[in-house]
Parts: structure tokens; C-alpha cells; sequence
């Protein structure tokens, strides 16, 4: 696993936030998180929807060791049937997403030269044409699989938390008037949005897996 710190020219376009650079300052090392399957990574994302790390975890792994080579082949995921998926412990909501990531991917829709090539907005439109995928998802590939230099989350509850306690942002803040504070702080971050981000989650040590 790769580490490493934002080179200087990086750290020079944070100059006008000071709090971004101290927290930047004081972080760790970022770690490549660099994958070109993004199929597998989406359904991980899939699994790992509204369960905490350590419980998405072990169903991912329950659910690849279903399949030879513990590894999910689109066409094997369409040939299992709910019994076998559910053993993993999916629920049926979660194994209908799945399947409907395997029939994008087996109609040749997640090719990772092709994806590679689709600007960040275009391929959040892309892929959330998927039935349970949406943007959260789709930003989160973007970040750690592509990673993408300039995505901000602002709906992701990490990085509201992380601004909210760093910026001073109003607590009871919420809903579109939070996101547009936090948008207008993370103009300032451009064109290195993912950075900050990694940064802020990591200040909560509550980085995305």
C-alpha cells in the first residue's frame, strides 16, 4: 500500500484555508486505494450500504466465498439463486442492487478504460442509472478506486461532522443551507477536493473503507 503526503505544489493551492493546511499538517499519509475493478468495488459499496465497517466486511466475505475463487463473475452472481445469496446474509433489497450491478457489468458498462475515461459528472450519471447506486456511491469510487483529484461529498455525514467541528459551522445546521457553507469553504480547495476530504474524514478517523 502506498503512502504519501501532498506534494508542495498541492499543499500551495490549499493557501487560502488555514484550517484545511493545519489539519493536512497533522494528518498521516494518504493511502493509494487505486483499483481498476470497479464492478467488485461497487458491489462492495452495495453491501456495505447502512451497516458499520466491521459488519459489511464480513458479509462481503461471506458473499465472495459463494462463488469459485471467492470472486463474483457477473454472469455466476445472475446464475445464483436468493437462498444462496441470502446465506451470506443479504437482505432481498440489497440482493436485487446486486444483481442489478451484475447485469450493467455483464453488458460490458463497467469496462475500466471506458469508465477511466468519463468525466467525474458524466460517470456519476453513468452508473447511477443503476438501481441502488446513487451519487454517495458513485462519489465514493470516484475518490478511492479512480481516484478522482477534485470530488467534494457534501452529503457525506463524515465530512458534514469533520466541517461542522473545524469550521465552526452552525451544529443545528442542515439540509441545503449547510451544503451551500460547505460548498463555498471547499471552493477553496479546488482543484484538490478529494484531498481536503481524505483529510477531513481522516481527522474523525472516520475514513470511508
Amino acid at each position: 500500500m502506498n503512502l504519501s503526503h501532498p506534494s508542495p505544489e498541492i499543499l500551495a493551492a490549499f493557501a487560502a484555508d488555514p484550517i484545511i493546511c493545519e489539519i493536512i499538517r497533522n494528518g498521516r499519509p494518504l493511502p493509494s486505494s487505486r483499483s481498476e475493478d470497479v464492478y467488485f468495488k461497487l458491489l462492495g459499496s452495495i453491501v456495505s450500504q447502512q451497516l458499520s465497517t466491521k459488519v459489511a466486511a464480513v458479509i462481503f466475505k461471506r458473499f465472495q466465498e459463494l462463488f469459485p475463487g471467492e470472486y463474483p463473475h457477473p454472469e455466476l452472481v445472475l446464475a445464483a439463486t436468493d437462498e444462496m445469496l441470502r446465506s451470506a446474509g443479504l437482505s432481498f433489497q440489497k440482493i436485487g442492487y446486486i444483481r442489478n450491478v451484475a447485469t450493467f457489468a455483464a453488458a460490458g458498462n463497467l469496462e475500466h478504460a471506458a469508465i477511466n475515461a468519463i468525466e467525474d459528472e458524466e460517470l456519476i450519471l453513468h452508473l447511477t442509472q443503476i438501481k441502488g447506486v446513487g451519487r454517495w456511491t458513485v462519489e465514493m469510487l470516484l475518490m478511492f478506486a479512480l481516484e478522482r483529484p477534485d470530488v467534494f461529498p457534501v452529503d457525506d455525514l463524515g465530512i458534514q461532522n469533520a466541517m461542522k467541528r473545524h469550521y465552526g459551522l452552525d451544529t443545528s445546521g442542515k439540509g441545503k443551507a449547510l451544503r451551500q457553507q460547505m460548498q463555498q469553504i471547499a471552493e477553496n480547495w479546488r482543484p484538490y477536493r478529494t484531498i481536503a476530504s481524505k483529510y477531513l474524514w481522516q481527522s474523525l478517523d472516520n475514513m470511508p473503507k
